[in-house]
């Protein structure tokens, strides 16, 4: 079987769960992952034979796909913001909104001319945002990055190597961790689904990804931003700035939340697809 049969076969399998211009999106992905071709490549080669060990890798690959794994847990890893991510079902696939978030961050660092300082990143997950972060901002900048779950800062340890970056990680869970240390920016993209939007989401979301890191009680939406904000009154600097990526749906509650803890210059911006999604503040000292 060569590659145009290959995609054929793959389309023709998975067709029930993605439309056709994403399973070609996914096979050159696949493609480039298992046989090294780019999509150039790809359309020189679509008629080379694929050999064995390969045709049985590509056949692996769609087994994982037709039960709705999602394809950056089936090849291991995931590209955010120009970077390689390895992701594995104890984190979150890094998603182009949080891009939206770091690139704002970084623009306004860069806007500020802050060229060193401190950034603590809550929740961490892969490391995409805290690792992106000192990536772009650079070595002045000392970077450190919490999470609850042991599996997720074993993942974002191996992404810090695998970018080279130097970030500290430190295992806590922000509803009850306090700390002396201080910092110029604190950014988060916490749990902020609620359990009744759960019910709207694709199964392969539900199915896969680590709903710790997911979910919060309809009862208490904003609890861990309640707590983040608590957080950065005491151990951000003076006008240190706080940054989050928000559920959509709870803009207003968010920013009239920062209000209430009297944090200033607040922003609340949307993304790519006009949905309320990120904030930034200042510190009010």
């Amino acid at each position: 079987m060569n590659l145009k049969q290959l995609l054929h076969h793959f389309t023709k399998e998975l067709i029930e769960i993605y439309d056709e211009q994403e399973i070609i999106s996914i096979f050159n992905i696949i493609v480039e992952h298992i046989s090294g071709f780019n999509r150039s490549q790809l359309m020189l080669n679509g008629s080379t034979e694929v050999e064995e060990v390969k045709h049985n890798a590509y056949l692996q690959v769609l087994d994982r796909l037709k039960t709705g794994e999602p394809l950056q847990y089936v090849i291991g890893d995931a590209v955010f913001y120009g970077l390689t991510f390895k992701v594995n079902p104890a984190v979150l696939i890094p998603r182009p909104e949080t891009e939206e978030l770091v690139d704002w961050i970084i623009e306004r660092c860069n806007s500020a001319s802050l060229k060193g300082g401190s950034l603590l990143d809550i929740g961490t997950g892969s490391g995409c945002i805290a690792i992106s972060l000192k990536k772009n901002l650079g070595p002045d900048f000392k970077v450190s990055a919490i999470d609850v779950s042991e599996g997720a800062l074993t993942a974002a340890m191996e992404n810090a190597l695998l970018n080279s970056v130097e970030v500290n990680f430190i295992h806590a869970d922000i509803l009850n961790y306090s700390s002396d240390e201080k910092y110029n920016l604190i950014v988060s993209n916490p749990p902020y689904i609620t359990m009744e939007e759960q019910k709207a989401m694709h199964h392969n979301v539900l199915e896969n990804e680590p709903h710790l890191a997911l979910f919060v009680s309809d009862e208490k939406p904003l609890i861990f931003y309640e707590a983040i904000a608590e957080f950065a009154l005491k151990n951000l600097n003076s006008n240190g700035l706080l940054c989050f990526e928000i559920n959509e749906y709870l803009g207003k509650e968010t920013v009239q939340m920062l209000i209430d803890k009297s944090f200033i210059n607040i922003e609340l911006r949307k993304d790519m697809q006009g949905k309320d999604r990120m904030i930034i503040c200042s510190h009010p000292n």
